[in-house]
C-alpha cells in the first residue's frame, strides 16, 4: 500500500481528506445527516456578502430578483422552505448533480434556472475571493 500511495501522491492526499472529513462527522455527531461546521460556517459568510451585495449592486440585485420565482418554488418542495437563497441555489446544483449521476432527464426550464444560478455564484465566489 505505501508503495502505491508513493506513485500516486494525489490520491494519498484524496484519502488523508477523505479520513479528515470522516473525522469531523464522526466528532460533529453527523453521521447520518447534517453538514459540518466548517460548510455551515461558508455557507454564513456567503449569505453575508450575498446580502451586502444586495445592497450595493443593482445588477447583482436584478440577477437575484429575476431567479426569485424559481428558488421560491425550489424552497416550498423541500422539507425548509425557509432556506436563504444562496442556500437554494446550492441545493438546487446538488439535485441536478444527483439527477445527471442517475442519468435521469433534466428539463430546458432547470437548465435554464441552472445557467443562471451558476452565473450568480461565479459572481459571489469572485466577490469574495477579492475580499
Amino acid at each position: 500500500m505505501e508503495d502505491y500511495l508513493r506513485a500516486f501522491p494525489q490520491q494519498a492526499d484524496a484519502n488523508q481528506e477523505l479520513h479528515d472529513l470522516n473525522q469531523m462527522m464522526h466528532q460533529e455527531n453527523i453521521m447520518e445527516g447534517g453538514h459540518l461546521q466548517l460548510a455551515k460556517n461558508a455557507l454564513d459568510e456567503l449569505e453575508d456578502l450575498h446580502n451586502d451585495l444586495l445592497d450595493q449592486e443593482a445588477t447583482y440585485r436584478a440577477a437575484i430578483i429575476q431567479l426569485t420565482p424559481s428558488l421560491n418554488l425550489l424552497k416550498a418542495k423541500t422539507d425548509r422552505p425557509t432556506m436563504s437563497d444562496i442556500e437554494a441555489c446550492l441545493v438546487l446544483l446538488y439535485q441536478i448533480m444527483l439527477l445527471k449521476l442517475q442519468k435521469r432527464p433534466i428539463s430546458s426550464e432547470t437548465e435554464a434556472v441552472q445557467q443562471q444560478v451558476t452565473k450568480v455564484l461565479q459572481y459571489l465566489s469572485k466577490t469574495y475571493k477579492e475580499q
